[in-house]
């Protein structure tokens, strides 16, 4: 299906068997017929017909997989695709929730809008694109009237009102927002105030460079080797070159499937996926992206 230059594309397993269940913001990785790995968020975790539902822009600015799979995957395709992984639930009970989308970010925003018309809850989505013609899903979500639109054509170069659009939230509001960076950057300025737990932020691209700068050693508890992490490299880097079959996925600290306990040491986080408190606790860390503050992290791998 084709709606501002997106595509839908639905999984299921060959045998019909049940597909694992998943909760609205969750995520699969894609592994396409090239050897290229994407991350998707799901549509709508909610469905009864077994399918999980991707939404695909086609950018050709990217890095390949849209093109690929606009391109070169035709229905029929068999692909692989991992169990859903979820860092950025929602919070069904919340007495009010406002949903900020931006562009393609409207993927998970979209599943949990229709999870809570479904629950009845309270709720309130607003959605900036660059234009009408970009938006996804335009005449589904114009039928809902919780739903706000901006788009920046129509708006004098006006940026959504994203200070506002949290000043006027009900007290005890939840908050939730995907988008590009400039806009996350916004809405974490914008919600700064609030109580943490209350404000849920995803990125699909990556916060801050990855931790390279090296000068430290990792010991891995479970095999008790170490290796010294030199400048240029990262932690998955040095521990692939040395034959440790370490799971990863994304590598920019944005899927989680490197996530690795930290049993000592303290970590230089690079992730856009831990929250602060989760950053300062250093329990674990994402060792795709980040680094050590310390001489020796020790890993329990």
């Amino acid at each position: 299906m084709n709606e501002a230059k997106l595509n839908l594309y639905s999984f299921e397993r060959p045998d019909g068997s049940v597909l694992p269940a998943a909760e609205p913001g969750a995520h699969i990785d894609v592994i396409l017929p090239n050897g290229v790995m994407r991350q998707y968020s799901l549509l709508d975790t909610d469905r009864s017909d077994q399918r999980y539902t991707i939404g695909v822009k086609r950018d050709a600015a990217g890095g390949g997989g849209s093109l690929f799979l606009h391109d070169k995957v035709p229905v029929g395709s068999l692909l692989t695709v991992s169990h859903p992984r979820n860092h950025f639930p929602l919070y069904e009970d919340a007495g009010h929730t406002v949903l900020v989308a931006g562009g393609i970010g409207i993927t998970p925003i979209h599943a949990m809008a229709a999870k809570l018309r479904r629950l009845g809850r309270s709720w309130e989505m607003h959605y900036s694109s660059r234009s009408r013609e970009d938006a996804a899903f335009l005449r589904d979500l114009a039928a809902l009237d919780p739903v706000r639109f901006h788009f920046d054509a129509e708006s004098a170069g006006q940026f959504l009102d994203l200070a506002g659009i949290v000043a006027s939230a009900p007290a005890g509001a939840h908050f939730y927002c995907c988008g590009p960076l400039p806009m996350l950057a916004a809405f974490e300025a914008a919600t700064a105030a609030l109580p943490p737990d209350h404000v849920h932020v995803e990125y699909f691209t990556a916060k801050d460079a990855p931790a390279s700068e090296g000068g430290f050693t990792v010991e891995l508890a479970r095999s008790g080797s170490s290796y010294p992490i030199p400048a240029g490299k990262t932690i998955l880097d040095v521990l692939r070159d040395a034959g440790c079959d370490v799971p990863a996925s994304c590598e920019r600290g944005v899927c989680g499937t490197c996530e690795t306990r930290v049993i000592a040491g303290t970590p230089d986080h690079r992730d856009a996926i831990l929250t602060e408190s989760e950053k300062r606790a250093g329990d674990t860390m994402m060792i795709c992206c980040s680094g050590a503050k310390s001489d020796r992290l020790v890993l329990d791998l």
